[in-house]
């Protein structure tokens, strides 16, 4: 048989499988309000000729499926191997590498991995005016089929006192108690301040904390492997220009999940293997409590440990970088090598900021780690590179789109 007839056959019994996974999805549906006995099957589940493959064989597909399947769609294929069985699973997971280490994005988890340290990940990002939403996709530019991979969707959700963003790996469920929720950016009344929250810390060893909005959902609701927890990963600051003297928008990124020597020759980057699964035991649960509790931040003394390395001393923080004054166009001009096209308000580029002690080297100093752009109505690109992840930099882009009276 040939390679080209596995990867088919394989599709075709991919394709089974789903629908019955879907057959199966109807009756839970109606019967997800009974309590059903405990029973031991009599027989074990069946999983295919597939999960009987001698592992040499079953490593050389895996490996040559992944070699050959380098980009968007067909890089569903990869994603179909580790869908087969527990078997083809680990395989596929000990195969596929990092973003950082390969440039790829594969499973849902490498959207909270850093991104490559060489090249940047080229997206963009469309916005629905009508639904308040925001669609980040995978490509240079929007295909005219729009066929592009979706990556993650923000809803944009107006309060009283704050605007919430709240991030979705799919495009038609924000809410908080589904295994889709991975996050949202939260801002002040005025627009100048905002958290990102993400569903699950980056450091292994903190304790996971509820915050007071997850106590709407009531104990028997949620179900305790379901992410119900926020983690304040970075904050956003724009600095105020109520007269307009200063020029374009000035912000500052304090990344706290992620450490200022992540960028020095050696360091490295909390990298997330997997999404959080919740134990089911009784301590677990969610309990309904009437007292206020403090969002989550990782400067609090209930964590276990600090979610950066103690040696660094310090949280990486990323500023914008200055644009310069083009006399001939009478406007504040950045270099976005072609990814930008229109000029707006919103257009940034992010480097770190380096304290000059650290000895950085100025290349490294000078490297954008972020830049978003407009390049048509209601579509914006989003470049990023290491050491955000496509999460982080999508929160930080979102925080452009609110509005900022103050700062403008």
């Amino acid at each position: 048989m040939s390679f080209k007839s596995i990867v088919r056959e394989l599709r075709d019994g991919i394709g089974s499988m789903s629908r019955r996974g879907v057959e199966g999805k109807h009756w839970r549906i109606h019967t997800r309000s009974f309590v059903a006995p405990d029973v031991t099957l009599s027989e074990p589940i069946e999983q295919g000729q597939w999960a009987n493959l001698p592992s040499e064989l079953l490593l050389d597909i895996i490996r040559r499926v992944e070699e050959s399947e380098t980009a968007w769609p067909a890089r569903a294929v990869v994603v179909s191997c580790a869908s087969v069985c527990r078997s083809w699973r680990d395989v596929t997971k000990d195969i596929v590498k990092t973003p950082e280490e390969c440039g790829r994005l594969t499973f849902p988890i490498s959207l909270k991995q850093p991104g490559p340290r060489d090249a940047p990940v080229q997206c963009f990002i469309k916005r629905d005016r009508a639904t308040s939403t925001y669609r980040l996709r995978f490509g240079l530019s929007p295909s005219e089929d729009e066929s592009d991979k979706l990556l993650l969707t923000a809803r944009k959700m107006r309060r009283a006192t704050s605007t919430d963003f709240l991030i979705s790996l799919v495009a038609d469920d924000f809410s908080r108690a589904s295994n889709t929720y991975v996050g949202k950016l939260r801002s002040n009344f005025l627009g100048t301040k905002f958290t990102i929250y993400d569903s699950q810390s980056p450091n292994d060893g903190a304790i996971q904390h509820r915050s007071r909005h997850s106590r709407r959902f009531n104990a028997k609701q949620v179900s305790p492997k379901l992410p119900a927890y926020n983690y304040s990963v970075a904050t956003i600051s724009y600095e105020l220009n109520v007269l307009r003297t200063r020029g374009p928008r000035r912000m500052h990124c304090t990344m706290l999940s992620i450490p200022v020597s992540s960028i020095q020759e050696g360091g490295i980057a909390p990298t997330p293997t997997s999404f959080p699964l919740y134990s089911e035991d009784k301590s677990s649960v969610l309990k309904v409590s009437k007292e206020k509790e403090p969002a989550i931040s990782f400067s609090s003394p209930n964590l276990t440990t600090s979610p950066v390395p103690t040696h660094s001393g310090e949280a990486l923080v990323l500023k914008n970088k200055a644009p310069r004054w083009h006399e001939h166009l009478q406007c504040w001009c950045l270099n976005f090598k072609g990814r930008v096209t229109v000029a707006s308000v919103k257009n940034f580029q992010l480097v770190a900021r380096i304290d000059p002690l650290l000895n950085i080297p100025a290349a490294e100093q000078d490297k954008v780690i972020l830049q978003f752009g407009k390049i048509g109505k209601d579509i914006f690109t989003m470049d990023y590179r290491y050491p955000l992840s496509a999460f982080q930099a999508f929160a930080i882009c979102l925080s452009s789109f609110d509005t900022k009276p103050a700062c403008e």
